[in-house]
């Protein structure tokens, strides 16, 4: 006689919580009438073990990233950042129908979003879900900043969308990529450091990045160790000096 051995029962994988407003406002958002939309920064360790690069081209800025300090460390907002990653990556139609939905309300007609108070465009998909939300809602503005040259190159830029803007920021790994015409923003260590070399800061306001005369300069938050670690330079100095001493190694003399 066989002895019929009971199969365990299937576990049912249980829907991921979704957050039930995805867009945000910081207070400086919020003094703008700005709404953000934020991933964690640089890269993070999902609850599930999985880890996710948020910002593939980032480079010096990565050691002085204010987003990864302060009130970012908090486990609530860490855990509120790594949800809305998840969102992204398990379910970018469901993430991408929910945005629509929101984006319709008044509230955000003629108004802005900020694309990423932290993090990237970290993948095409990522990346030409956006651009699909930019053409559903034509009367959203939206604007970032961004490392992702090549990305832009090759899905932003031969067609952009008329109600986004974006401008290049300094500190990453494609910065030997950018272009005369380029709008670019730099972080500098102080407003002096900005006028100095010839920027003009949006200290004032964020939308001055987009609106605003270029280059665009940026004032480092007041973080001691981050202000000691770019030493007087701004990021696309210190990233340039970091670019020159990798190609040394590779091609010595």
């Amino acid at each position: 006689m066989t002895t019929a051995v009971a199969l365990p029962t299937p576990t049912r994988r249980r829907r991921p919580r979704r957050p039930e407003q995805l867009l945000g406002q910081n207070s400086e958002m919020r003094a703008e009438g700005v709404w953000n939309w934020t991933l964690p920064a640089l890269a993070t360790r999902l609850p599930d073990g999985r880890t996710v690069n948020t910002c593939p081209a980032a480079g010096v800025c990565g050691l002085a990233c204010y987003a990864r300090s302060g009130a970012y460390t908090f486990p609530n907002v860490v855990a509120r950042h790594q949800q809305n990653l998840m969102y992204v990556l398990d379910d970018l139609t469901g993430w991408q129908r929910q945005m629509a939905a929101e984006l319709a309300h008044p509230r955000h007609a003629g108004g802005w979003v900020r694309i990423h108070d932290a993090g990237d465009f970290f993948s095409d998909h990522y990346l030409s879900a956006w651009l699909r939300l930019m053409a559903f809602r034509p009367a959203v503005s939206f604007y970032c900043y961004t490392k992702e040259l090549t990305r832009f190159r090759r899905l932003v830029e031969p067609a952009p969308p008329r109600n986004f803007r974006w401008v290049i920021s300094r500190g990453g790994k494609e910065d030997h990529l950018i272009r005369p015409g380029d709008r670019v923003a730099d972080v500098f260590p102080d407003d002096a450091a900005i006028r100095a070399a010839g920027y003009h800061s949006q200290d004032a306001s964020d939308l001055l990045a987009v609106l605003g005369p270029a280059p665009v300069g940026i004032p480092a938050n007041n973080i001691p160790h981050f202000k000691k670690r770019m030493a007087g330079r701004s990021f696309g100095e210190w990233q340039a000096e970091q670019d020159a001493r990798r190609a040394a190694r590779r091609h010595p003399r």
